[in-house]
């Protein structure tokens, strides 16, 4: 039996994978696909697609993208969420911070360098004019743990995280949001390790008809709503708000889109350069 290893966070946008594991549907077609948790996010998975470490990593679009263009030998293979990110602005709930403009030259909590709460700090710094270079400031936290830690304690001030993973946390008072940032294209591509990609692309193929008939069919698995809400421990009328806006794929990301995240990038100065759209993709029906 093949096996094959796959990363991804621990949250609610990838309980397909979980669902189809569970129910052993890629053992039944000779495929060992092992799910490996990255609660640090994507800066993570890069590192992990760099050292072989995992062969799959359903990953942020920006993040891959960047990463790729600085040498991760790995390409995108297929959107996997076509909806925009909604990441929340957060502070800790005693913070004299009310407003984004409060932060303007304040220090952001991030997982790591490369993660897409380091990249999402520049567009919103972007979004309110303020100067890259002088107004944004950095504490790398590794996760949402650190991040709690981080801003309970003061060595950093705010954090950009997706809002419904933090929204427990806002409930309980840990965290206060204080404003949204949605990202201006589809948020989830999965990539793939261009060697593996060589080997093994039957396989590939598999496994992403296996995700793609679950994903499609998503939103109608019966109580998914309370499924949702009791694995992540989230509010059932979160949950319902959050499977209301969300759109799933199982088509390859266009060209469009990658010019238009690559252009961002450039301008925030977060690329030296860009590159063409084949240098990042690998269309697997060809």
């Amino acid at each position: 039996m093949k096996k094959v290893t796959i990363g991804g966070v621990p949250e609610h946008f990838n309980l397909a994978w979980y669902l189809t594991l569970k129910n052993g549907e890629y053992k039944e077609k000779g495929i060992n696909l092992r799910w490996q948790d990255y609660p640090e996010g994507t800066g993570a998975m890069c590192k992990a697609l760099r050292n072989k470490k995992i062969d799959i990593a359903v990953i942020l679009t920006e993040g891959i993208i960047k990463d790729i263009i600085d040498g991760n030998p790995s390409k995108i293979v297929q959107t996997f969420v076509q909806t925009p990110l909604n990441w929340g602005i957060h502070v800790a709930k005693n913070s004299p911070y009310k407003t984004i403009e409060d932060l303007k030259g304040t220090k952001a909590a991030i997982s790591r360098y490369g993660s897409g709460s380091h990249l999402m700090a520049f567009i919103n710094a972007e979004n309110n004019n303020w100067e890259l270079k002088n107004d944004l400031n950095f504490e790398v936290i590794n996760d949402l743990n650190g991040a709690v830690e981080s801003l309970t304690n003061g060595t950093a001030d705010y954090f950009m995280w997706e809002k419904f993973t933090t929204k427990p946390l806002v409930d309980n008072g840990t965290f206060r949001r204080i404003g949204n940032c949605p990202t201006p294209w589809p948020c989830f591509v999965i990539a793939v390790r261009e060697d593996f990609i060589a080997s093994n692309k039957e396989d590939l193929k598999t496994i992403l008809e296996i995700i793609n008939n679950t994903t499609s069919e998503f939103k109608d698995i019966p109580s998914i709503d309370r499924t949702v809400a009791n694995r992540y421990e989230q509010q059932l009328e979160d949950v319902r708000e959050w499977l209301s806006i969300t759109e799933w794929s199982q088509e390859l990301i266009d060209e469009k889109t990658v010019i238009h995240v690559q252009k961002e990038l450039f301008d925030l100065k977060i690329i030296t350069n860009t590159v063409s759209y084949k240098k990042l993709i690998h269309n697997l029906q060809r």
